[in-house]
């Protein structure tokens, strides 16, 4: 983590991939170039400088996060030191827990398109030739 009085560049990719909002740097470039990350309500190019201050939101899959830059890093570091990397609104987190929520309640279906084992095509089989009387 350093504070920005020195003279290194702290590229928006890398912050994003050092405060593990995103899994590797050329995801994170990736939704910038795809309009998922603006800053200060911009748009931006992956090398755009950040500094302290910065308001970022970022749209992954269906939840929005909106973050205030508290420190800069260009590496990436544990879970904890991330945290502190950044601080959400609010207002944010209240929107992504109903939205949580929201989806938590949702019925969930499971569909699978794997073939049956050679036990579930037996039981099949057993089950189509016990009701073939009927």
């Amino acid at each position: 983590m350093h504070q920005d009085n020195n003279k290194e560049k702290y590229r928006i990719d890398k912050w994003l991939f050092a405060s593990r909002f995103f899994k590797t740097r050329s995801l994170a470039a990736e939704a910038i170039d795809r309009g998922r990350v603006t800053l200060n309500g911009h748009r931006v190019k992956p090398a755009k400088v950040v500094l302290v201050g910065d308001m970022l939101t970022i749209r992954i899959n269906n939840f929005q996060y909106h973050i205030e830059l508290l420190l800069l890093s260009n590496k990436r570091g544990s879970a904890m030191q991330a945290q502190q990397l950044y601080r959400e609104t609010e207002e944010s987190r209240r929107q992504r827990e109903l939205l949580a929520a929201r989806l938590k309640a949702q019925p969930q279906l499971f569909l699978t398109r794997s073939r049956p084992t050679k036990r579930d095509r037996r039981e099949i089989e057993r089950f189509i030739s016990k009701h073939d009387d009927l």
